[in-house]
């Protein structure tokens, strides 16, 4: 299937149509509103940080595993072409993909449950949220304003990227309707209507499912190299069994890796052209005539087919228990879990250990706003930060290999 660039499209969102942002700037000479959210996704503070936070294994266990950075320009990359093969705005479509992982605290997902587990008496927490934060109070770097300064689609993106949160009538849907939207998101809604009982734009819906690609495709190249699984246990894998017997009939002497690249770039390319086809078909079923025809369609016009749906949690389910419950990932993502909680409970404890900009106003300040802000320092570190901050503090810190 060869795969041609679209025209723009009128569903797709105009950066020249953007709603705004919440403080008003002069535009830019050189760049459209969503390059410049781009640019300064790209030049932030958290941004750099991805570099040394655990996509699965943990920064030091090897140079060629993804982190999060590599995973997030992996995910750009994706968001981009398929952007551009349905004709969406390609510069919002990055700025997406590009902050969708900013909210995650070290050492991943049993970072984020650590953290949750910890501030559950304060709201918990949650990635989405703590990206929401970051890009809206937390980073601090412009004179006029806290955070980016971001435009309204790319924080409807951002928030929205994974469906509605609430429906209608305000309660809590999807992932939220058990615990409820977190107070960060809710909060900045007051100030900021996004709508957060419609889907977000196809560009958001882009970089959401490009996300599930190529995670699913690098975490089996990942856990081919780091040894927990081989390409002979892929055989049996919905659609991912066929690659790899497609490519041991056509090249029955290659090298193993060279091998697993093969089945990940073919991996990514049929994923791609499978939504590609999907979302067309999608799309002109609803003939949208606006961004806001897609936000107010019932159901996500960027997805899988059912057949893909279907291969991708055969995917997941195979690499669940040989990867992510690896007896060796979990190791040392519990020793992982055990940093993350004594750090949060010494800074509850010892605000004054913080740095001097952590600690404002926090000596009149209650219990909650001490625990948030610690978790709010803690999001911020870095795998190797955080390890470095608990051998400050404490005896004995885990060597997490």
């Amino acid at each position: 299937m060869a795969i041609q660039s679209a025209p723009r499209a009128p569903y797709s969102s105009d950066p020249a149509q953007s709603r705004g942002r919440i403080v008003p700037e002069p535009p830019s000479p050189s760049r459209n509103d969503f390059r410049r959210d781009c640019d300064r996704i790209i030049h932030s503070a958290a941004f750099r940080r991805l570099k040394y936070k655990t996509q699965v294994f943990v920064f030091h266990e090897g140079d060629h595993y993804r982190t999060r950075l590599t995973h997030t320009l992996e995910v750009q990359q994706i968001a981009r072409s398929l952007a551009r093969v349905l004709g969406l705005d390609e510069d919002l479509a990055e700025a997406l993909a590009l902050a969708h992982d900013l909210g995650h605290p070290p050492f991943g997902h049993i970072g984020e449950r650590a953290l949750d587990e910890e501030l559950k008496r304060f709201g918990g927490f949650d990635h989405n949220a703590q990206a929401l934060r970051l890009v809206t109070a937390l980073e601090r770097r412009y004179a006029d304003f806290d955070g980016l300064n971001l435009t309204w689609e790319t924080l409807e993106g951002l928030v929205k990227h994974n469906g509605p949160l609430t429906d209608r009538e305000g309660q809590p849907a999807g992932r939220y309707r058990e615990r409820g939207v977190p107070r960060a998101i809710l909060d900045f809604a007051q100030i900021c209507d996004l709508q957060l009982w419609s889907y977000a734009s196809a560009e958001a819906q882009v970089a959401a499912i490009s996300d599930d690609i190529a995670y699913n495709a690098h975490d089996i190249d990942d856990g081919l190299r780091a040894g927990l699984f081989r390409i002979d246990d892929l055989d049996e894998v919905p659609f991912a069994g066929g690659i790899v017997r497609e490519i041991r009939r056509r090249y029955p002497a290659l090298e193993p890796a060279r091998f697993a690249h093969e089945i990940v770039r073919r991996l990514i390319t049929w994923m791609i052209e499978d939504v590609a086809a999907e979302s067309a078909r999608r799309l002109n079923a609803l003939a949208p005539s606006s961004a806001d025809d897609i936000r107010s369609a019932e159901r996500a016009v960027i997805a899988f087919s059912a057949a893909m749906a279907e291969a991708e949690r055969g995917i997941k389910d195979f690499l669940f228990p040989r990867m992510y419950r690896h007896a060796r990932v979990v190791r040392v993502m519990g020793e992982a879990e055990g940093v993350v909680r004594d750090l949060f409970r010494h800074f509850v404890k010892a605000p004054e250990d913080m740095p001097e900009e952590w600690q404002t106003g926090l000596a009149a300040a209650g219990e909650a706003t001490r625990a948030r802000r610690a978790g709010d320092f803690i999001a911020g570190m870095t795998d190797r930060f955080a390890l470095e901050e608990h051998r400050r503090f404490f005896d004995l810190t885990p060597e997490l290999r």
